[in-house]
């Protein structure tokens, strides 16, 4: 199966981004744009994996979470493009979540275990909104920063990771929860 390791958000923040995705979309060119179950911080890509090793995975990541902050803060807000705004390619909501790094790098020691290849970068927090079909004018690239910036999206608790399975399809990916994870000592 092909998975990942992610911070789901919750219903009330999906809505609040979902209403302002519907304002945008119009204003700018063409994109493939999230659905709200596609909304969620990727903590670790684990690209294609057997049920055992997807199961070694989760043991080992358990253990590790035992070791880390159990609540993380998160306030989104802001975004951005990868690679870049002057070739952008991913539109994304940003945001701190003081923590969740130490998430990240147990989700990569536990990947590491299992001989998925540690991320040359260092963990970024965000969320994609939109993979752009060609990269979009600068004046568009401002738009999207300007109104993803007015955004108030509520600050939530995060308390556990959820591995995802993703199916690609015609229509894009879709994700299947695996399995939900508890953070912190039981």
């Amino acid at each position: 199966m092909r998975c990942f390791l992610a911070v789901e958000l919750p219903q009330a923040q999906k809505a609040t981004v979902m209403a302002g995705l519907a304002r945008l979309k119009g204003k700018l060119p063409a994109a493939r744009w999230v659905r709200p179950e596609g909304l969620h911080i990727t903590l670790k890509f684990l690209g294609e994996q057997s049920e055992a090793q997807a199961a070694s995975f989760l043991e080992a990541l358990t253990q590790l979470l035992t070791e880390v902050p159990a609540e993380v803060k998160v306030s989104l807000h802001g975004g951005g493009f990868f690679p870049n705004a002057a070739r952008p390619r991913v539109a994304w909501l940003g945001g701190q979540a003081p923590g969740l790094e130490a998430w990240a790098e147990a989700s990569e020691e536990a990947a590491s275990l299992i001989g998925v290849a540690r991320e040359a970068r260092p963990f970024s927090l965000h969320v994609t909104l939109a993979r752009l079909e060609r990269p979009w004018p600068e004046v568009a690239c401002q738009r999207f920063l300007q109104e993803v910036a007015s955004w108030q999206l509520a600050p939530f608790v995060a308390r556990e990771v959820v591995l995802f399975e993703s199916t690609l399809g015609p229509g894009g990916a879709v994700y299947s929860e695996r399995a939900r994870i508890p953070v912190g000592r039981p």
